[in-house]
């Protein structure tokens, strides 16, 4: 008996579609399946945060120099309480009224002068009014032979040393070395009443000079 089919039913005819649906099946789902592995994975790694923290290096502060000490506390003045049995010595008043004839000690304070220096050797010495011949002449009109002198015979050189002063003035005269019989005296008055010299100069400046003079004594 020959059997009969249904063209409808006939499964040869489309076993070709089945056969693609499935391949595009499988296929879809293998693509689903892929892509949703991935997409956990990326899940995953976004839910961790890896933090690489470098560990900070400590500086220590400068070292900074002490604070100065503080100053020492100011001295108290300490206050004695006595007791008002005790007894206090009484302190003796001194009466500073100024009577008639109270005495008044002033005390004077002598200014401290510096002594003027006094050259024996400088650039211009100190000369006599019109030269040393002027000097010889003013001495022999001006001495006179002292009377003892002459009558016990004596007679020689009277050294004298003087100063003249920054201004010419004649001081400090003194004999160096004399003979007596009063021609030392007359040596030193000679010389006192001498004029006023032309002073000595030290560096352009006018100085005070030590001078030696000799004065002689001639009987005649």
């Amino acid at each position: 008996m020959e059997n009969r089919k249904n063209p409808e039913a006939d499964l040869e005819k489309r076993k070709f579609s089945f056969t693609l649906i499935g391949l595009l099946t499988a296929l879809a789902l293998t693509l689903v399946a892929f892509e949703w592995t991935a997409f956990e994975k990326s899940l995953g790694e976004l839910g961790k945060l890896e933090l690489d923290l470098l560990e900070e290096e400590v500086i220590p502060p400068s070292a900074t120099p002490p604070p100065p000490p503080p100053p020492p506390p100011a001295p108290t003045t300490v206050l004695e309480i006595v007791d008002d049995e005790e007894e206090i010595e009484e302190v003796e008043q001194v009466d500073m009224e100024i009577k008639e004839d109270t005495k008044i000690e002033i005390v004077v304070r002598e200014e401290v002068v510096e002594e003027e220096q006094i050259f024996l050797i400088v650039e211009e010495m100190p000369s006599f009014p019109g030269g040393e011949a002027e000097l010889f002449k003013y001495l022999g009109k001006n001495t006179k032979y002292p009377e003892m002198a002459s009558a016990a015979g004596i007679s020689g050189v009277v050294h004298v040393t003087f100063v003249v002063d920054k201004d010419g003035k004649i001081k400090d005269v003194k004999v160096l070395r004399g003979i007596g019989g009063g021609c030392d005296e007359e040596a030193i008055r000679v010389v006192k009443n001498m004029p006023t010299w032309k002073p000595g100069k030290q560096r352009g400046k006018s100085v005070s000079v030590q001078y030696n003079l000799p004065v002689r004594f001639t009987l005649r």
